[in-house]
């Protein structure tokens, strides 16, 4: 459940019950895709670095360890030591960037496997069962991912067919949580607004699904290339036909100053494997842009990476000595960035919330939000 606490223009500052937990929004996900960060950071880890809902990914948890196997081992939560919400993705967009390797069906969607080549088929049926398996607390709906830039011709029948399957996904969901050996039974659903670049599409489409009554629902479908301008046209145009009383998710973005946009622009729920993967080579977000900790300058640098930053990596550590750990090849480097990265994002949501609550957010975008984006 959803409740609008204060709001800012379009910015939102609610609350998300779930059952495993409540949620503070706007929040940032953070990716853990095989039910682990990359980068040797725990569940418990996390909890000291202020994460409040883990993502992990149903295609890649599907072949390896298997569904069926972490439903008999007790579902994800009790799986990987993660008591707080969990989202999992419904394997759509793995699905779809097989680019050759996947055929298209009202049915669902034939594809090879990246580890085996072995054919697998994949509907809202079946991800809907691999997601009970998980029994993550959100599950997501299973959608097309279409490349941008689209021809309308295309996008138009998709959307038609990523509707038809969000039908179909609610009922099988309905059916699952019925079942009497579901790990969790009060799973939800959410489902994905698509429709390209394309105004009138994206509003039938918002239309529609809002007309579900779903649990939730996602603007998918960008940051997939398109200028960065685009994507927030379209999160302005869709804003309106989401519902007000639910929490509303952008899949897949992005950088802070991505995050504050869509904060300004009605966004509740975030995720990016951005903050992990640019730590594990270096990149570290700070309050004064983003720092390069390769760079020779930092070699006998005794500062943290960030001083307005009190996360375990910056309240220890120099930048001197994790630029020492990244020269070396240590694996501790790639740790202590993430840790530094993960905690950054979520205390800058955080910072967000309080800006939302002490109504600062207007001042708080216009200094921040080019800032954090810029190479120090």
């Amino acid at each position: 459940m959803y409740t609008l606490l204060k709001q800012s223009g379009h910015a939102r500052r609610g609350e998300f019950k779930t059952v495993h937990g409540t949620v503070q929004t706007p929040a940032f996900m953070n990716v853990g895709t095989v039910a682990a960060i990359k980068g040797a950071v725990s569940s418990y880890d996390l909890v000291d670095l202020r994460t409040q809902v883990e993502l992990c990914n149903t295609y890649h948890l599907h072949l390896r360890p298997g569904d069926k196997l972490i439903h008999e081992l007790g579902g994800l939560h009790k799986f990987m030591g993660w008591e707080r919400p969990i989202l999992t993705d419904s394997g759509g967009f793995q699905v779809f960037s097989l680019a050759g390797l996947r055929k298209i069906r009202e049915e669902g969607v034939t594809f090879a496997s990246h580890i085996d080549g072995r054919k697998i088929f994949m509907g809202p049926e079946e991800s809907m069962q691999i997601q009970s398996n998980l029994a993550s607390t959100i599950a997501m709906a299973f959608d097309e991912c279409i490349k941008l830039p689209a021809e309308y011709s295309y996008v138009k029948p998709s959307c038609d067919r990523t509707y038809r399957w969000l039908v179909r996904c609610k009922a099988e969901m309905a059916r699952l949580n019925a079942l009497p050996d579901r790990n969790n039974p009060h799973q939800m659903l959410f489902g994905i607004n698509q429709g390209g670049t394309y105004e009138d599409l994206r509003i039938e489409h918002a239309k529609k699904i809002a007309a579900l009554d779903l649990d939730g629902y996602a603007v998918g479908g960008l940051a997939v290339g398109e200028p960065k301008e685009e994507m927030y046209h379209i999160l302005s145009v869709v804003d309106e036909y989401l519902p007000q009383d639910k929490p509303r998710y952008l899949m897949g973005v992005g950088t802070p100053g991505n995050i504050i946009e869509g904060v300004w622009r009605g966004i509740d729920l975030f995720d990016c494997v951005m903050p992990s993967r640019n730590a594990r080579h270096g990149h570290l977000f700070t309050w004064e842009g983003i720092r390069n900790i390769n760079n020779q300058k930092y070699e006998r640098d005794t500062l943290p990476i960030d001083p307005q930053c009190d996360c375990p990596t910056c309240r220890r550590h120099s930048r001197a000595y994790i630029r020492h750990l990244f020269r070396a090849g240590e694996k501790l480097g790639q740790r202590l960035a993430v840790m530094h990265n993960l905690y950054f994002y979520n205390t800058l949501m955080e910072k967000i919330r309080t800006a939302l609550e002490e109504g600062t957010f207007e001042a708080f975008r216009a200094q921040y939000v080019d800032l954090l984006d810029t190479r120090i």
